[in-house]
C-alpha cells in the first residue's frame, strides 16, 4: 500500500459518510470498498473470499440525542506504531442512555473528533477492543455522531464500526480509554470480523 492509495481510501470513506445513502446502501458501499480497495484493512489474502462485513440488524432505538457537558484535560496514548504518542483533549461528555461517553479531540496536525466506545458486546459479538462512533481524521463525518444546536449530539450506534486493527494485526489502533467503556450491550453497528 502506498500513500496515494491511503489518500484515495480516506477520500472514498469521507465521500461514503457524506453521501445520501440510507443505512442499507451505506453498508453495501462499505462492503464494496473493503472488498476492492488496495488500502482496505481486510488482509489481501482474505479479499477473494470476502462476502461483506457482519452487522447487527438496524435498530431505530440505537439512535439517541444526548446532552453535552463540558470536559477538560488530556489523555496521552502510545499507539505502538509510527504515530508514536498522541494527545487527546476532552471536548465534552455526552450523557447517553448507555452511560457517559467522552468526545475527544485528537491533538495532531489538523486534529479531529474521536469517539471510541467499548460496550457490553465487546468480546461477545463485537470486536473485543471496542468500536468507533466517529473518527473525523479518517473521514467518518455525520453518521455516528452529529453535533446539534444547544450543546447536544445525535448518536447513531447503527454506524459503530471496527478499527482497522480488528481486521489485521499490521494496524495499530487507539482503543477506548476507561471513561469510554460502558457495561450496557449496544447491539447495533458492526460485529466482529472473525
Amino acid at each position: 500500500m502506498d500513500d496515494l492509495d491511503l489518500l484515495d481510501w480516506r477520500e472514498r470513506v469521507a465521500g461514503l459518510y457524506l453521501s445520501g445513502l440510507d443505512l442499507a446502501g451505506f453498508r453495501a458501499a462499505r462492503d464494496e470498498l473493503f472488498r476492492t480497495h488496495p488500502a482496505s484493512p481486510v488482509p489481501v489474502a482474505d479479499r477473494p473470499g470476502f462476502t461483506g462485513l457482519r452487522w447487527y440488524p438496524p435498530d431505530p432505538a440505537a439512535v439517541v440525542e444526548a446532552p453535552l457537558r463540558p470536559a477538560s484535560g488530556t489523555l496521552r496514548i502510545d499507539t505502538g506504531g509510527p504515530d508514536g504518542v498522541v494527545d487527546y483533549r476532552r471536548v465534552a461528555v455526552a450523557q447517553t442512555p448507555w452511560g457517559p461517553l467522552t468526545l475527544w479531540w485528537i491533538e495532531a496536525y489538523g486534529g479531529g473528533l474521536f469517539v471510541p466506545v467499548r460496550d457490553g458486546t465487546c468480546g461477545d459479538g463485537s470486536y473485543g477492543g471496542g468500536r468507533y462512533l466517529t473518527d473525523t481524521v479518517k473521514g467518518t463525518f455525520g453518521r455516528g455522531l452529529t453535533v446539534l444546536p444547544g450543546d447536544r449530539v445525535r448518536l447513531d450506534a447503527n454506524y459503530l464500526y471496527n478499527p482497522s486493527c480488528a481486521y489485521d494485526d499490521r494496524w495499530a489502533c487507539p482503543l477506548a480509554p476507561p471513561e469510554n467503556r460502558v457495561d450496557v450491550p449496544i447491539r447495533a453497528g458492526e460485529l466482529a470480523y472473525h
